[in-house]
This record gives C-alpha cells, sequence and structure tokens, in this order.
C-alpha cells in the first residue's frame, strides 16, 4: 500500500490522560512539518462515545475526528466483556477501511482500549505504528498494542523489563509528552487567578495546591475537608475538587480557595504553587515535574486499579521528589507530617530539584515527534 508521509493518524482515548500528551506530540509534529515549510494532516481515532471527541476537536491541534467503536477488557469475569469483544470487532473493521482510504505514513497510539483495534488494522496494512506508554508499568492496552508496534515509546527505563526481551529490544525511553503551555508558564498570572479580589490571601504563607481531577478525587476530598483549618493555618489551600464533590465541600472558609476545574489556567496555576497534593496519574505528575513543584501523593490502590499509580508514586518518591502516603497511611496524621516535612525550606528545594531533573533536557513531545517524522519520511513515496 502506498502510503503519504504528509498524513499521520493518532489513536487514543477513554480520558485525558490519553489524549492530552497525544496533542502534545501532534502539535509538536506540526511545529516539526512548518519548520520545513510542509502541510501535514492528522486525523484521530477515537471512542464514538464519550468525550473524546469533544475534547480533540477543543484543542484545534487536529483536522479531523473520527469515532470508532470502543469495548473494554476486564480483569475479572463480566457480562459486558462478550459484548465488548463486539465492539472491539466492530472497531477493527471500521479502523481497517477507514486506514485503507486515509493511507498515513504512521499511526501514533497514546493508549486506551480505543486505541487497540487501530493498531491491529494498521498492523496488517503494514502501517508503522508507534504506540506510547505514560505508566511505570504497561497497561493491558499497550502490552496488546506492542505486539503490533514498530517502536514501544516508554515515560520510564525501568518499564522495559515488564515487557519481555523481544518488545524491549523494539522499546525507546522518551518521556511522558507534556503539553507545550507548561514550558512557558507565568506564575504570577496563576496567581492572579486564584487571587484577585480575595483579601484572605495571604503571601507570606507558601500555596499548596491540591488537585482532584476533574471528576474528584473523594479520599483526597474528605482528607481536605477533615483539616481544612490545619491547612489553613500554614498555607494558602488551593483545591480543584472536581464536579462531584464541589457542592460538599465548605464553601467560605478563609484562606481556602475552591475550585471545581481548573482547565486552560492549570499550567500558570501549578507554577504558582509551592507543593502539589494529588493522585498519581502520570499526566499530572510529569506536569508538576516539568515545572519543578515537589509533591506529596496519594496514589488510587486497591482491587479497582492495577495499581499504576502507585508504581508512578513510588518512583517519583526514590527519585526524591514526592512522599507518598499509601494505603492506611493516606490519613490525618501521616498527611500532616509530610506537608511539616515537605515545608522545611531546605528539603522542600532539593525535592524542587529533585522533581525539575526528572523532566531535564529535550521535550519528550518533541521526541516523539522526530521518531514519528523520520519514519514518515522513510515509508513508500
Amino acid at each position: 500500500m502506498k502510503k503519504s508521509e504528509n498524513t499521520f493518524v493518532f489513536a487514543g482515548g477513554g480520558t485525558g490522560g490519553h489524549i492530552y500528551p497525544g496533542l502534545a506530540v501532534a502539535d509538536e509534529l506540526r511545529f516539526l512539518a512548518s519548520k520545513q515549510n510542509k502541510q501535514i494532516k492528522i486525523i484521530w481515532l477515537g471512542n464514538s462515545s464519550g468525550m473524546d471527541k469533544d475534547l480533540v476537536e477543543k484543542s484545534g491541534s487536529i483536522d479531523t475526528f473520527i469515532g470508532i467503536p470502543s469495548g473494554k477488557l476486564r480483569r475479572n469475569f463480566s457480562l459486558k466483556n462478550f459484548t465488548d469483544l463486539f465492539k472491539i470487532f466492530v472497531g477493527l473493521v471500521k479502523s481497517f477501511f477507514v486506514l485503507a482510504k486515509i493511507k498515513p505514513a504512521v499511526l501514533f497510539s497514546k493508549g486506551g482500549f480505543v486505541s487497540v483495534p487501530p493498531c491491529m488494522a494498521a498492523s496488517l496494512l503494514k502501517i508503522p505504528v508507534f504506540t506510547h506508554e505514560c505508566d511505570f508499568t504497561p497497561g493491558l492496552a499497550t502490552r496488546l498494542n506492542s505486539k503490533f508496534a514498530t517502536k514501544i515509546l516508554l515515560s520510564y527505563e525501568e518499564t522495559k523489563k515488564y515487557l519481555g526481551e523481544a518488545k524491549a529490544k523494539k522499546a525507546l525511553v522518551t518521556g511522558n509528552p507534556v503539553r507545550p503551555v507548561f514550558y512557558s508558564t507565568n506564575p504570577e498570572n496563576g496567581k492572579k487567578f486564584l487571587f484577585e479580589g480575595r483579601s484572605d490571601y495571604n503571601p507570606q504563607k507558601p500555596i499548596l495546591l491540591v488537585l482532584g481531577g476533574s471528576l474528584g478525587a473523594h479520599q483526597i476530598n474528605l482528607l481536605v475537608s477533615e483539616n481544612l483549618d490545619w491547612l489553613t493555618q500554614r498555607f494558602n489551600v488551593v483545591h480543584q475538587c472536581g464536579a462531584r464533590d464541589a457542592d460538599s465541600m465548605p464553601q467560605n472558609h478563609e484562606g481556602y480557595f475552591l475550585h471545581p476545574f481548573i482547565y486552560k489556567e492549570m499550567s500558570d496555576v501549578i507554577s504558582s504553587a509551592d507543593i502539589i497534593l494529588s493522585r498519581a496519574g502520570a499526566n499530572s505528575i510529569w506536569e508538576a515535574s516539568v515545572l519543578g513543584k515537589p509533591m506529596v501523593l496519594i496514589p488510587l490502590c486497591g482491587s479497582g486499579t492495577r495499581g499504576d499509580q502507585v508504581d508512578n508514586a513510588k518512583f517519583f518518591e526514590e527519585k526524591g521528589a514526592a512522599l507518598l502516603l499509601l494505603g492506611d497511611e493516606a490519613d490525618s496524621e501521616h498527611l500532616k507530617a509530610a506537608l511539616e516535612k515537605m515545608s522545611d525550606s531546605a528539603f522542600l528545594m532539593n525535592a524542587s530539584l529533585a522533581s525539575k531533573s526528572l523532566s531535564e533536557g529535550k521535550r519528550p513531545a518533541q521526541k516523539i515527534a522526530e521518531i514519528v517524522w523520520e519514519e514518515s519520511l522513510g515509508g513508500e513515496k
């Protein structure tokens, strides 16, 4: 099949964690093409239901979004596994005909179960496949996609040991793609957004930024609510609590700055913070790392997760960039102890330097864009 070196397909979705890093790569790919005075077309294959279409189209980074059916393979027994197998098959068929018509130079997968059918179809059509894993341990989608991949792109060197010898030979460590806005932040703009018109902002206190995600991390939200007096005595507490808990959180507490969700201002807000308290999703911790922010991490753990956040958090703790509150230690006593330790000026500075050091060098999104671009130039003309 003759391929177009100017057309690229991206696949992934299900969560913003699978979409935003892909958009960062798309932006870098366009920049790379513009330097060579070339026009390119980028098409995104994502979930035909859910948030994918809205997030991708709002970004302005993609020319066309094409929805495909998406099924999920669960680790536990569920009748939905049978219906989702049918969705995966339909997604494979649609992906095959879409890709056969488009004839892209490369397919880049950012993960999520919706990316599996396009990767399978691309492999059948002899289209080079590049798949990226953002977490410390590869998820099931990456394990499946890696069977069809030309190259497996990783955020961590240590992740290679989970792939097996044959797949590890195809692996390259690029880091985790972070949106370009995180490399040109303005902390004063972040403070203006957060505190303008609020007389209870105390510039003598450090800023504690609590990230609960778009829906909210209920465990973290409860900890903040239970310890709010203690927290506001020591910090300006900025809390993105998520939509689910917004109405149940304290609404008029001095020194407490509540936001259900922060979107376009987030890079400047993180830049303005002194300490981050959050889960340990790959995107949020790497965004904080780019800005050199020390973290107290409470990873999602237990039977409902494969433990990827725990592995992410342990890596950052081992590197000196974060303190970890895991399982039963995610309580008020340990939270206070961690924040008091992090508030020590020497400890805070060392943690900040360690955090920043993990993201030094060429931008991951730029590295990946260059790899994808080189493959397109090496394809059939």
